[in-house]
């Protein structure tokens, strides 16, 4: 059986034993099986002791059995691991079948799926449920697969970058896995991306620099608070879903915005760069930690009442000779023609372009926003921006200028709505390479300092008190759940720099016939 055409078994539906009833046929690409288990004559799994009972009648016009385990879709983008088993009447027949099938899971582990894995697993992310879920519901899927796993739990901040960048030794493994929410996975970005930058000679503090893509992938098995890139990725943050994704051995690029300060770097984003609001937002829920996640919605909410607007200048170099733009409807879905066509395109841009077509927006800002993905969420359905692309070397960069705040909760809430986020006035789109942006005011030394005198001896006040209506000098960047420590930055995508565990989202109607589907290959 060819590895990319489906193999076709038939056997009665589980649903209905009788012996009277029809076969009914499904069938199930080799790409998707997951193992295959022989089982004895009075049924019991010969591999992994697992029993099964069997009908009398079955096993004795049908003594030889083998169960296949593989990969069944359910709604909302969903995957579940399911077995079916086969019988025979013949012990030769048996062991022909599950030769072949072991001989093509061979020939897929040789070419794309992974056998040794470097797993770290955050035990305080989300709601600290890390460890329980790794071995409850990833470990036994890995096993089943015959995966071999390290396991690191952490036990501080930056752990994990810290072990990759420096201890980890990466030629033994076919990828890196991360049991947490989107900071763990910000972690094992920044320590594969500096580890690979460093053994290939690349100065990371040169904004121009071409940096070399990580030949790892990343797998993320959610369990944090917000799981961003898991939703932007896969559809939906389901454990079971992510590891079943890492065991085919499924690959999708991304992109990764490198941010840097007077020449000098400062971190790496994936997903949401975002100063203003966004900023605001999570500088003031930084200071209330001991809210848990509620600090969320409180941060928010006074975020929005104090309605802080920023001046600046924003400088930009778009994206021309692509496909896609901001605002075309279109979304990044598994397979996107867009990412395939115009990510290789941007990834091989000489450097000198750089220093032609930039475009300058000046003004007073609400918020200013670089996302690189759609930023979905479970409040954002659509997310931040609905037609960013995971692959296509680009981010998109939201201006939002100073509007009443009336206005700017239209703008807010149409994310969780189908209207165009993007239809007002006050609020403009650029699909860029790069862009800097310039705090007004702004001079050579540290916005830290400027920032904490930026009201004088009553910063501290104004800063927490919703009524005061007088801006502070700066905001913070938000950089992916992180404070940035400075308002000057300069930002570059380079493309399809890492690669996940994942294959992009996956069209929903293809299989919202299958939500019982018959238990047969």
């Amino acid at each position: 059986v060819h590895r990319d055409l489906p193999l076709f078994l038939s056997l009665m539906n589980d649903q209905h034993r009788s012996l009277t009833r029809s076969l009914i046929s499904h069938s199930v690409s080799v790409s998707e099986i997951l193992a295959v288990r022989e089982l004895d004559v009075d049924g019991g799994t010969k591999d992994d002791g697992r029993w099964q009972k069997m009908p009398q009648k079955l096993t004795e016009a049908y003594p030889y059995a083998f169960t296949v385990s593989y990969v069944e879709r359910a709604r909302q983008h969903r995957w579940q691991c399911s077995d079916v088993t086969f019988h025979c009447s013949e012990g030769a027949l048996r062991q022909q079948w599950i030769q072949t099938i072991r001989e093509q899971l061979t020939a897929l582990s040789m070419a794309d799926r992974p056998k040794h894995l470097l797993v770290y697993i955050n035990p305080h992310g989300g709601k600290q449920q890390g460890e329980c879920i790794y071995e409850q519901k990833v470990a036994p899927l890995f096993a089943c697969a015959s995966i071999s796993t390290d396991v690191i739990v952490t036990e501080h901040a930056n752990h994990a970058r810290d072990h990759l960048k420096t201890e980890a030794e990466l030629k033994k493994y076919d990828g890196v896995v991360c049991v947490g929410g989107d900071g763990m996975f910000s972690e094992i970005v920044h320590g594969l991306v500096s580890r690979t930058q460093r053994e290939n000679g690349v100065d990371q503090n040169s904004p121009e620099e071409k940096l070399v893509p990580c030949s790892l992938r990343i797998g993320i098995i959610p369990a944090g608070s917000t799981d961003c890139i898991c939703y932007a990725t896969v559809g939906i943050n389901d454990p079971v879903t992510s590891a079943l994704h890492v065991i085919v051995g499924d690959s999708q690029p991304m992109d990764v915005c490198s941010v840097h300060h007077n020449n000098t770097f400062l971190r790496y984003s994936s997903s949401l760069l975002g100063y203003g609001f966004y900023g605001d937002v999570l500088a003031d829920s930084e200071r209330k930690r001991w809210m848990g996640p509620a600090r969320y919605n409180f941060s928010g909410f006074k975020t929005f009442l104090t309605h802080h607007h920023y001046e600046g200048a924003v400088s930009f170099l778009p994206a021309t000779d692509i496909l896609g733009t901001p605002r075309d409807k279109t979304r990044c879905r598994a397979g996107c023609f867009i990412c395939q066509h115009d990510g290789p395109n941007l990834c091989f841009c000489s450097i000198p372009e750089y220093e032609m077509g930039w475009g300058v927006v000046r003004g007073k800002f609400l918020a200013i926003n670089a996302a690189s993905m759609s930023c979905a969420c479970p409040r954002s359905p659509k997310g931040l921006s609905p037609a960013a692309h995971l692959a296509d070397g680009t981010t998109d960069l939201i201006l939002v200028r100073k509007c009443s705040r009336f206005n700017f909760l239209r703008h807010l809430l149409r994310h969780t709505s189908k209207d165009d986020q993007f239809d007002m006035t006050f609020v403009e789109v650029h699909r860029v390479r790069r862009f800097r942006f310039t705090p007004r005011h702004w001079q050579n030394d540290s916005e830290l300092d400027l920032r904490e005198n930026g009201k004088q001896l009553f910063s501290q006040i104004c800063r927490d008190h919703p009524a005061c209506s007088c801006s502070p000098a700066y905001s913070s960047w938000n950089c992916d759940g992180e404070i940035l420590p400075h308002a000057a930055i300069e930002v570059g995508v380079h493309c399809q720099l890492i690669k996940l565990f994942t294959r992009g989202i996956e069209e929903q109607p293809l299989f919202e016939d299958l939500a019982n589907p018959p238990c047969a290959l």
